[in-house]
């Protein structure tokens, strides 16, 4: 049995309007597969409609992952209109930038990790019924080295719903993996994607040009995907050359 065709695939992607989730989606679109991506914002949504030609296997949903009844409709409209998803990218993220204890606001916290960890858990919810019945399924959570390790820069509140959302997909494996799901987690390290805007201190241009691209995640993801349904990697860590891990 040789590596999966994605020509075949249905793929879901949240945060699919921009960054990583928007290179994911079009690195699936290009490879032959039917996407779906969630959003919060129409227009930005729709310009991505636009820039894909043809865009009859890319399909837009307007949805906020962390209201739970939306992501139910929307993926109930996905399984009438398009079927049952073979892969899951949780991809959806926010951050604010003030971030440290003194500055972070009560509601950025319950913001963050109502989209970051809740909003990954609730696309879950709706998908796992499905693949468990048909016995298959990937699920890569796009979550950061800040689910490993703290990292002051991107503050206490984006950690602790990165790490959750890491717990959260080791868990998933942990209990699916005996339905044919599998689950990867993905940790990237400084990308070049909008949500260095919320930084409190502006990131250099030379910074951004050395930094991971969002289509090296999305390539990563697609290796993944690529992989036989009997491979499973759980987790990933990707990181830009000059960011310190080890």
């Amino acid at each position: 049995m040789g590596s999966t065709d994605l020509n075949s695939l249905l793929v879901i992607v949240t945060g699919g309007s921009s960054g990583i989730g928007r290179a994911t989606a079009l690195a699936f679109h290009r490879a032959g597969s039917r996407v779906a991506i969630l959003g919060r914002d129409q227009a930005k949504l729709e310009q991505v409609l636009r820039d894909v030609s043809p865009a009859d296997r890319l399909h837009a949903f307007v949805c906020d992952v962390s209201d739970r009844l939306a992501v139910e409709r929307v993926f109930e409209e996905i399984f009438r209109r398009l079927g049952t998803p073979d892969v899951l990218v949780n991809n959806a993220g926010i951050n604010v930038p003030n971030r440290d204890l003194r500055s972070l606001r009560p509601e950025d916290w319950d913001r963050m990790l109502a989209v970051n960890a809740t909003g990954a858990f609730n696309c879950l919810w709706a998908v796992l019924p499905a693949m468990r019945r048909r016995g298959s399924g990937l699920i890569v959570n796009v979550v950061s080295v800040s689910g490993k390790r703290v990292y002051q820069v991107a503050g206490a509140a984006y950690c602790a719903s990165k790490f959750a959302l890491a717990a959260l997909g080791l868990a998933t494996l942990i209990e699916e993996k005996q339905h044919g799901i599998r689950v990867t987690n993905i940790y990237p390290g400084e990308v070049n994607t909008p949500i260095l805007s919320q930084r409190p201190t502006p990131v250099p241009p030379e910074r951004l040009q050395s930094m991971l691209q969002p289509e090296d995640v999305a390539e990563m993801i697609l290796a993944v995907a690529r992989l036989p349904a009997r491979v499973c990697v759980p987790e990933i860590v990707i990181t830009p050359l000059y960011q310190e891990y080890a």
